[in-house]
């Protein structure tokens, strides 16, 4: 079989939950004896070659940036992929026998339909998140945000073989009239089912990922200010890079945590494995996750989580209250301050709650499962 692989990032050169999903699917297919290209924008230097074993990676557009300097995602790069691979499929499209492409950046969905019934492919789509026109506003202002939302609904009407990740998004899909089957995956998880023996925990609270604004990074550094009154030794570890970047260290001087709190960038993953793994916890203050796999790479380590409650955040299903971590009511300082207080209080015990959570719960969250499921897919339709 040979399937095509749409998205406009490729893992490691742009890094998020989506990008290692497509990666992973990528080489599982490959390891299946599968021929698997990879459409996506150039990311890498011209004369380089980006290393995907078994896997034909092929740029239909050129390297552009892709967010503005506040961290907000550029309209030209969708439009310019869409073209791309609309003009890809067009030429080699009769050469797939499915085209797997993300629902976002939404473009080149609309240019894989609008060839599929020629060039006699199936379409699968996946569907990691679904905006609710009152987000897209939100997102891009309210003209922008109106297209967007009606660019989404183009995508929604569709025909399609589809999948998401989170009940959150499955019920939204459905409300918005989502064409198609649609099967929620629940599984992402690359690692020993078996988890780790919980190190002991220093007190130390680590945030990792991109520093755009809906993750709200900035947020955890007046929390630690305020649980650093119940926890003393209490400090922080900020790891990631991006446009709020900035907002961090102004966040740091200005609670006069130096020396407590640290954002270093990007490291080495040895580095962030060991901050990670000793944490008290880890905290993701984020408005909006389609899915939240650090909080199963962290119960997998026996590393609690705090994750904040919002109508756009679907890292709170993979916490258990009290189990492997607990859910702030806010990114308010106080709220997240005594959600790592809470974590604090309970010790080692919770700890050992969340290897036996993540012990129970590995096969039903593994990426395995899930890819089962996409290559029976596949065969099925």
């Amino acid at each position: 079989m040979h399937v095509c692989i749409v998205y406009d990032c490729l893992y490691p050169y742009t890094i998020g939950g989506a990008e290692r999903w497509y990666r992973n699917l990528g080489e599982r297919l490959a390891a299946a004896g599968h021929q698997v290209t990879f459409l996506t924008l150039r990311q890498w230097g011209r004369g380089d070659r980006p290393s995907f074993p078994g896997v034909k990676v092929v740029a239909v557009g050129p390297r552009m940036a892709l967010y503005t300097d506040s961290g907000r995602r550029r309209l030209l790069p969708p439009v310019v992929f869409g073209i791309g691979v609309l003009g890809h499929l067009l030429r080699r499209g009769g050469g797939y026998d499915v085209v797997h492409t993300a629902s976002f950046p939404y473009f080149s969905l609309l240019a894989a339909a609008a060839v599929r019934r020629r060039r006699r492919f199936r379409l699968v789509v996946d569907w990691h998140e679904a905006w609710t026109q009152e987000y897209w506003c939100e997102y891009l202002g309210p003209l922008a945000g109106r297209i967007g939302w009606m660019v989404q609904r183009a995508c929604l009407r569709v025909p399609q073989r589809a999948f998401c990740f989170s009940r959150l998004h499955e019920r939204r899909l459905q409300d918005l009239g989502l064409r198609g089957e649609l099967t929620r995956l629940e599984g992402q998880y690359v690692g020993p089912a078996e988890p780790s023996q919980p190190l002991t925990g220093r007190p130390v609270v680590v945030y990792a990922g991109r520093l755009i604004p809906e993750k709200r990074a900035a947020a955890l550094v007046p929390a630690l200010a305020r649980a650093r009154e119940e926890i003393p030794d209490l400090e922080g570890e900020i790891y990631g890079d991006g446009p709020e970047r900035e907002s961090v260290l102004r966040a740091i001087a200005e609670f006069g945590l130096e020396g407590h709190v640290s954002a270093p960038g990007f490291v080495d993953a040895e580095v962030l494995e060991r901050a990670r793994s000793t944490a008290l916890c880890l905290v993701l203050p984020s408005s909006r996750e389609g899915y939240g796999l650090v909080v199963l790479e962290a119960a997998a380590r026996g590393v609690p989580v705090v994750v904040v409650a919002g109508p756009d955040n679907a890292a709170t299903e993979l916490v258990v209250e009290g189990v492997n971590g607990t859910v702030a009511s806010s990114a308010r300082p106080d709220d997240l301050a005594a959600a790592i207080v809470r974590i604090h209080r309970e010790g080692p015990a919770l700890r050992d709650s969340t290897v036996d959570w993540f012990r129970r719960n590995a096969e039903r969250l593994s990426l395995e499962r899930s890819l089962g499921i996409v290559l029976d897919s596949y065969a099925s339709h």
